[in-house]
């Protein structure tokens, strides 16, 4: 990989730390600078605008999620009902525990989006990705309508991620809930007998 791959994606991961570590009004060329360990100025460099420091962090996170569902087969090819909802748990676990910086730094981006057009256009290209994750999951576990209930699962796993990360220990879900959580959400999708969204 080239040095200029690996100095960008150094700068998205330490974008991604600061995010998490400090809000969207912590992210500056200058944090990010030492929360990678770099040089000053590293960061403006690559990255000549807030804008596209953004749109870097949106894409690696969408990069480092892709990966991380990819090494999932349950999510990606064909299975039972019951081991996608067990992939599905892992993956939720993950986010919210060893994952849980970035899943607050996307957070932080979400709630911004809505006054930067160009960072919810990011995010939407992103969230594309998982939506078609979702859509092909269903499809291949036999939903009526994979697409309409893709953008279902995906807006109630958010829910579930947001819950986990935000809400008091008694809120959140158990992995002993989790699971029957998922199983429930994903058996609805591909149950032909209910309405769909």
């Amino acid at each position: 990989m080239a040095r200029t791959t690996l100095r960008r994606q150094q700068l998205a991961d330490a974008a991604i730390s600061t995010l998490a570590r400090s809000g969207m009004r912590g992210l500056t060329h200058r944090a990010v600078d030492q929360a990678a360990e770099v040089p000053v100025g590293s960061c403006s460099y690559y990255f000549r605008t807030r804008r596209e420091l953004l749109q870097a962090t949106v894409e690696r996170l969408a990069e480092l999620d892709i990966a991380e569902i990819d090494e999932h087969p349950a999510l990606t090819g064909p299975t039972s009902i019951t081991r996608i909802a067990e992939a599905g748990a892992d993956l939720v676990e993950h986010w919210t525990t060893a994952g849980r910086e970035r899943m607050l730094a996307r957070y932080e981006l979400a709630l911004e989006a809505p006054r930067r057009p160009e960072l919810r256009a990011a995010l939407h290209t992103a969230g594309s990705r998982f939506r078609a994750v979702a859509e092909n999951m269903l499809a291949a576990a036999g939903a009526p309508d994979p697409a309409a209930q893709a953008n279902a699962l995906v807006a109630l796993l958010d829910g579930i991620l947001f819950n986990q990360l935000t809400a008091a220990p008694a809120h959140r879900l158990t992995p002993e809930q989790l699971r029957p959580t998922l199983l429930g959400l994903i058996r609805t999708c591909t149950d032909r007998t209910v309405p769909g969204p």
